[in-house]
C-alpha cells in the first residue's frame, strides 16, 4: 500500500501556501506510518509525476477558490474531483490536472483522490496566513486524519 499525502501551494502569498502550512504541522505534530509520504509540491507541477504513481490513495491539501465564504473547509472526492478541475479552483490546478492526466494516461492513477481545501481570505504578498485561515488550519489537519482513517491508516500525535 502507497498513500501520499501532498501540500501545495506558494507560501509567499498567504492563503495560498495553507496546503504546504497543514502538512508542515501533520509531520510535526504526527507520526505516520511507512505506507504514507507526506509531500510539500510547492507549486510543482510535472516534475512530481513519478512521485504519484501507482498509489493507493493521494489527499490533496490546497488553497481552493469555489464561492464560499472566507475561511470555509471544502473537501471534494468521488465525482466531486472532476468538478474541481474542470473550473479553476487553485492555481495549481493545471499542473495537478496534467500530472493525474498523464498518470491515467499510462494506468498509473491514484486509486482514490481527496481533494482538501480552504476558501482564502487574502492571497497578498505575505508569508503568514491570515488569521481567519489560520484559525481552522487544525481543521483542514482533522479532514487529513479523517480521510486517512478511511484508507485504513492511524496517525499518532506526538506527546
Amino acid at each position: 500500500m502507497r498513500h501520499v499525502v501532498l501540500g501545495i501551494g506558494n507560501i509567499l502569498l498567504t492563503d495560498e501556501g495553507v496546503g504546504v502550512r497543514v502538512i508542515e504541522r501533520l509531520e510535526r505534530e504526527y507520526d505516520l506510518p511507512p505506507e504514507v509520504e507526506v509531500i510539500d509540491g510547492g507549486t510543482c507541477g510535472m516534475e512530481m509525476l513519478e512521485q504519484l504513481e501507482d498509489l493507493d490513495g493521494l489527499i490533496v491539501v490546497d488553497c481552493v477558490r469555489c464561492s464560499r465564504p472566507p475561511a470555509t473547509p471544502v473537501l471534494l472526492k468521488g465525482d466531486d474531483v472532476p468538478i474541481f478541475f474542470k473550473t479553476k479552483l487553485s492555481p495549481h490546478q493545471v499542473s495537478l490536472s496534467d500530472v493525474l492526466a498523464s498518470l491515467e494516461f499510462t494506468d498509473k492513477a491514484p486509486k482514490s483522490i481527496a481533494i482538501i481545501g480552504m476558501q482564502p481570505v487574502s492571497m497578498s504578498l505575505g508569508m503568514e496566513l491570515s488569521p481567519e485561515v489560520a484559525a481552522r488550519v487544525p481543521e483542514l489537519i482533522a479532514m487529513t486524519l479523517a480521510e486517512l482513517r478511511l484508507l485504513g491508516i492511524e496517525a499518532r500525535a506526538r506527546s
